[in-house]
Order: structure tokens, then sequence, then C-alpha cells
């Protein structure tokens, strides 16, 4: 079996080092800091390149991570940390939100930022036990609350959703919400509920929000989406030719076939002013469109060649 990339994280996460004090202390003063404010947005220098000094830079003597998250280690074994900008007494040039990062940076930077922001999200969400309203205190290198008052533990959560290519053979499903950008569309999305396998998710999802009926779907990849704290699984789905109606989660659903999503693609560098816009490069959205794309083209020349075959 070839090594996937797909396995391997922007960091080691480094589980067994988050209940070692001494050894997070050892990472500390050469480990890179990201900073974070208070809107979830990462200091950067005058370049807008990410601004994440060392843990010594942040601590004067022997210092220590302290409330600083720890995110992992880096391939040549530097430890990265996560911040509260206003703990730290050093100042940036400016600060840059998580979407624009995803699209300026390296893969792997955006990709620790990702990390932080999600766990950020959740300490600042978690700030008292659920169960008893008392007062939580984070352990285990930040990954671990731990109410002062019952004892019950908490850990950060992930909200799974599905997002899903629906194809009836030849044509794509797309769809636009009310508040985004004009002609911008979107494969379809939604939230896994409490007893449903992820199939079911796809099945319900389009036929609520389209009212398209899914005969089948196959699960393709995934996307962690910290806006704030979801996991976005990707899945390609038949349906049938339904003609699409939507209610209250859509403004408008329609069926485009492939010369449709290929102007579309191509208004990326150049918009004529008409037709959809689909989601950016960076977002599984646009991932799944490439890969339904990819297959009708692969029938296509299949079916060529079939052809040229019976001819002869």
């Amino acid at each position: 079996m070839a090594d996937e990339p797909a396995c391997h994280g922007v960091l080691d996460r480094a589980d067994a080092l988050r209940d070692d004090p001494a050894a997070l202390a050892g990472l500390w003063a050469d480990g890179r800091v990201l900073l974070l404010d208070a809107d979830g947005n990462a200091l950067v220098d005058g370049e807008g390149a990410l601004f994440a000094p060392t843990g010594r830079e942040l601590s004067e003597g022997p210092g220590g991570p302290g409330a600083a998250i720890f995110l992992g280690r880096a391939p040549d074994g530097t430890g990265w940390f996560a911040l509260d900008a206003g703990l730290a007494a050093l100042g940036a040039a400016g600060r840059l939100d998580l979407r624009s990062a995803a699209a300026r940076w390296p893969a792997f930077e955006a990709g620790v930022f990702a990390q932080a922001r999600a766990l950020q999200h959740w300490r600042d969400r978690h700030r008292h036990c659920g169960v008893c309203g008392g007062a939580i205190t984070f352990t285990r290198g930040g990954w671990q609350g731990r109410c002062g008052a019952c004892g019950l533990d908490h850990y950060p959560r992930t909200d799974p959703a599905v997002i899903v290519a629906v194809t009836d053979g030849r044509r794509l499903l797309l769809g636009r919400q009310r508040n985004w950008p004009a002609r911008r569309h979107s494969v379809l999305a939604g939230f896994v509920e409490p007893g449903e396998t992820l199939e079911q998710t796809v099945a319900r999802e389009v036929l609520e929000e389209a009212g398209v009926r899914v005969r089948g779907c196959r699960y393709l990849g995934s996307q962690p989406w910290p806006f704030p704290g979801q996991l976005m699984l990707g899945f390609i789905a038949t349906a049938e030719p339904d003609e699409p109606r939507t209610g209250d989660e859509l403004e408008s659903a329609q069926w485009f076939d492939a010369d449709d999503i290929r102007a579309a693609m191509a208004r990326d560098g150049r918009d004529d002013g008409h037709g959809p816009l689909l989601s950016t490069s960076i977002s599984i959205s646009r991932w799944l469109v490439t890969q339904w794309l990819a297959a009708i083209d692969r029938a296509g020349a299949a079916a060529v060649r079939g052809d040229d075959a019976a001819s002869r």
C-alpha cells in the first residue's frame, strides 16, 4: 500500500507529551508560539507572514508553557504552541483571519493556525462546567478541562457534517444560500444528527434542502473546518433527476452540466459576470466538484474508446 499523504497531519500531536510537564517545558524555549487575539486572528509580521516567536522570546528566565496550548511537534522536532496574544508582551505588525491565511500561507502554517483556532474557540466557550456550573481549569497541555467543583472532565468537541457532490449521472447539483456573495454556488452540506449514519445524513440533507432523492453515496475524503469546529466528511452521491425544490435553508438549487462547471472554474481567473461562481480552491466543496468533473471526463473518454473499438 502506498504511503497516503492524507493520513499524516502537519504536526505530530504527541499525545503522550501532554501529561509530561517536564517535556513540554523542555520544548518551550526553542519552540514556536502562535499568538491569537480575542477574535481568533493570528499575529503577523509586516509582510503578512506568521509571527510566531520562540518561547524564549516570550518568557524571561527559565520560563515555561504556562497557559499556552501544546499543539505538537514539527517534523524537525520543534515544539509548537498557541497562546492568547493578550498574555504576551510582544507586539506584531498586524493580524490575519484564518480564511485569509489558508489562502495565502503554506499548508504547514495554515494547518497549525487551524488547529490552534479550533482549540481556542473550544476553551473560550467552555470556561464553566455544563453540569454544575463550576469553573474549569485546563490540563494536559490545554487539551482537557476539569471542573473544580464536580471533577467532571471536558474535552474538545468536533461536530461532524457531511458535504456531498450530488449527481444524476450527467449533471451536478449545486445550491446557494441567501447570505452568500452574488452568484456563489456550492455542493450541499449539513450536520449529522444523533442516531444517524453518515449515509443517512447525506440522503436526508439532500432531500430536505433540495427535494432530490438520493439512491446511493460513497465517501471520498474529509477536511477539518475550524469555523469554529466542524469536520466536513465529503461524499459523492447518485440521485434521481428530480427537479430541485428549496425551502428555508437554500435560496436556490439547480442542476449544472459539465460545460457549466468548466465555465464556472474559468471564472476564478476572469469573471465574465455570468453564471455560477464556485467555492475557493482551499475548500472541500471545490475539491468535490473537481472530483465529479474528473469522473465525468473519465466516463466520456471511456465511451469514446468503446465507440472506436466498436467501429473497428
